[in-house]
C-alpha cells in the first residue's frame, strides 16, 4: 500500500501511516478508516481468511490472532480478538494469524498437528482461532530449543533426537483459561483439550523473539503517532501530558483503551465514533505501583495484569480473574475501561467499591481524586468534565482486621456476563461489625453500595439476625429490573443469599471454607 503522508488539519499534526510487522516484513497502510477492524483488513484487503468471522463482538474466537509488542520485558505475546480491534492500534506492533504456523518445510506446527492427530476439527470454521489461542498457549510454555530459527515468523522444525529441554505438562486449568475464549459448535471440547496435551509430546518448535524484538524496535515512534483518513482522526499519545494536550484540544474525541465495549459500538451498533484518542500507547499509565498503602493502576494496564497484580494482594479476586470475560478479552480491555465505562453490569466496580478504591482523574487542572462509588452519578452518566480522562484506580492494600469476597452469578462459569456481581468487606471490632461495605453491579443502573443493609449493621453483632434484618433491607436499597440474563425477583433472591453466604464464610462462629459454599472454588 502507499506511504504518502495526509496532511491533518484539524490538528496540524502530519498524518503517518500505519506500520506493523506482519508476514516477516513491515507492513504500511494508509487508505483505511480507524474504524476498520483487523479482521476486515485481513480477510477484505489482504485476502488472508485463515482467520474467521463468527460473531464480530468477540464471544466466539473465530477470530484470534496473536499480537506481539514491546513491553518492559521484551516481546509480549497476547492472544486477542481481532474482530473489534482497530487497525490503528496495530502501529509498532507484530501480527501473527494462523497462516504464520506454517513451517519453513511447509509441515504443520505442533499445536496444529496435534490438532489433526487428536481429531480435534469437524467443520473446521472454529479451529484456526483454536490453533491460535493454543499457539499463544505454547508460547508460554515452549522449551528452548538449541538451535533458534532464522526470522521471526518462520518457526523451525528440529531434527528428530535434537536436544531440547523438557516441555512442562500442562494443567487442565491452564489450557481452559486458554481456551476460554473460543467456542465450538460441532467437535466438542475433549478432543481440542487433548490436542492442548499432545501439542507439548511433539518435537518443539522454537519462536524467535529476538529478531522480532529488533525488527519491533526499528518500528517504535518517538513522536505521538496521528493517522487520518475520510476526514476521521486517530491520535495515539505516548506520554500523558500528550494525552492531556490532545484531550483538551478534542474533547469531543471517543477515548478507546482496550475496545472489548467500544469496538462492539462499531461492529453491531454502526456508530460513528468521529475523532479517537488511543490511551495505549501511553507509558505511564501502563504501569502499576505500590505507594501509601495502595496499589495503584494505570489506566492502560490490561485486565490480565491488573487482575494478577490484584490477586497477589487479594487472592479472593482469582475466581473473578478467571470469569471476567476471557483471556483474549482481558488480554486488551483495561481495568481503567472498565472503571470509565460505568456500566451497571461492569465486574469490576462492585469489588472496587467493596474496597474503598478511588479513582484518579486527569485534566488540564491536573488531578481530581474521588471514591469510585461518587465517580458513577447515573445510568452511564458519570462525574467527569468533556476534557478529563481516568488516569489511575487507587485500590487499598489488605488489612489484618478486614474480610473481603466477590462473587459472580452467570448462566455460564466462563465467559459469560454477569445477572449479578456482589462485593462485600467487613472490619471486625471484637464480636461487632466496625464497618461494612455492600456493592452489588446488576441490581442498579450503576454500581452501587446498599446503604440501608450497611447501617443496619454497623455496632451490631455479626449474626443470623442482623443478617436477615440485613438482607430485608436489600429490597430498600435496590428495585432491580428484568431482562434477557434474569428476572427482578431472581436478582433480588440470589442478592440476599449472596450475602447469607458472606455471612457463612465470615461469621465468628465457624465460618464455612469457600470449598464447602462453592462447587467451582478455584483451587
Amino acid at each position: 500500500m502507499s506511504t504518502a503522508i495526509q496532511t491533518t488539519a484539524t490538528s496540524g499534526a502530519a498524518s503517518s501511516p500505519i506500520r506493523f510487522f506482519y508476514r516477516g516484513e513491515v507492513h504500511t497502510v494508509d487508505s483505511a478508516a480507524p474504524t476498520r477492524t483487523i479482521l476486515q483488513h485481513l480477510r477484505e484487503d489482504l485476502h488472508c481468511t485463515g482467520t474467521k468471522e463468527g460473531c464480530a463482538e468477540g464471544d466466539c474466537g473465530a477470530c484470534t490472532v496473536v499480537i506481539g509488542e514491546l513491553g518492559a520485558d521484551g516481546v509480549q505475546m497476547k492472544s486477542v480478538n481481532s474482530c473489534i480491534q482497530f487497525l490503528p492500534t496495530l502501529d509498532g506492533k507484530a501480527l501473527f494469524t494462523v497462516e504464520d504456523l506454517k513451517q519453513q518445510d511447509g509441515g504443520l506446527h505442533p499445536v496444529q498437528q496435534a490438532m489433526v492427530e487428536c481429531h480435534g476439527s469437524q467443520c473446521g470454521f472454529c479451529t484456526p482461532g483454536f490453533v491460535m489461542s493454543l499457539w499463544d498457549l505454547y508460547l508460554k510454555n515452549e522449551g528452548v530449543q538449541s538451535t533458534p530459527c532464522l526470522t521471526a515468523t518462520s518457526q523451525q522444525r528440529p531434527a528428530q533426537g535434537l536436544a531440547s529441554t523438557p516441555w512442562q505438562p500442562l494443567q487442565r486449568k491452564d489450557i481452559d483459561v486458554a481456551l476460554s475464549g473460543n467456542l465450538c459448535r460441532c467437535t466438542g471440547y475433549r478432543p481440542i483439550i487433548d490436542a492442548a496435551h499432545r501439542m507439548g509430546e511433539l518435537p518443539v518448535v522454537h519462536f524467535d523473539r529476538e529478531t522480532l524484538q529488533a525488527s519491533l524496535q526499528k518500528l517504535q515512534r518517538d513522536e505521538m503517532f496521528a493517522y487520518s483518513y475520510g476526514g476521521q482522526q486517530f491520535y495515539a499519545p505516548r506520554t500523558l501530558q500528550q494525552l492531556v494536550e490532545v484531550r483538551a484540544r478534542f474533547p469531543a474525541a471517543r477515548m478507546l483503551a482496550g475496545s472489548t465495549d467500544v469496538g462492539l459500538w462499531v461492529t453491531k451498533q454502526m456508530r460513528d465514533l468521529g475523532d479517537i484518542i488511543f490511551l495505549g500507547r501511553v507509558k505511564e499509565l501502563a504501569t502499576v505501583t505500590t505507594k501509601d498503602g495502595q496499589l495503584e493502576i494505570g489506566a492502560g494496564v490490561t485486565l490480565n495484569d491488573a487482575y494478577a497484580a490484584l490477586s497477589a494482594h487479594y487472592p479472593e479476586l482469582l475466581e473473578m480473574w478467571q470469569r471476567f470475560a476471557s483471556l483474549p478479552i482481558r488480554n486488551a480491555g483495561t481495568l481503567g475501561g472498565n472503571v470509565a465505562n460505568g456500566s451497571p453490569i461492569g465486574d469490576s466496580p462492585p469489588w472496587l467499591i467493596a474496597l474503598g478504591a478511588e479513582v484518579v482523574l486527569r485534566g488540564p487542572l491536573g488531578q481530581r481524586v474521588m471514591p469510585l462509588e461518587a465517580l458513577y452519578l447515573d445510568y452511564m452518566k458519570k462525574d467527569m468534565q468533556a476534557d478529563e480522562f481516568v488516569e489511575s484506580v487507587r485500590v487499598p492494600l489488605p488489612r489484618a482486621d478486614t474480610q473481603f469476597r466477590t462473587y459472580k452469578l452467570a448462566k455460564r462459569f466462563d465467559q459469560d456476563i454477569s445477572a449479578v456481581c456482589a462485593a462485600f468487606s467487613v472490619v471486625m471490632e471484637g464480636d461487632v461489625i466496625g464497618a461494612i461495605r455492600i456493592a452489588f453491579g446488576g441490581m442498579a443502573a450503576t454500581p452501587k453500595r446498599a446503604a440501608k443493609a450497611e447501617a443496619a449493621l454497623v455496632g451490631q453483632p455479626w449474626d443470623e439476625i442482623r443478617l436477615q434484618a440485613a438482607m430485608a433491607l436489600l429490597a430498600e436499597d435496590f428495585a432491580p429490573l428484568s431482562d434477557m440474563r434474569a428476572s427482578s425477583t431472581y436478582r433480588m433472591k440470589t442478592a440476599q443469599n449472596l450475602l447469607r453466604r458472606f455471612w457463612l464464610e465470615t461469621r465468628t462462629d465457624a465460618p464455612l471454607r469457600a470449598d464447602q459454599v462453592n462447587a467451582f472454588a478455584c483451587a
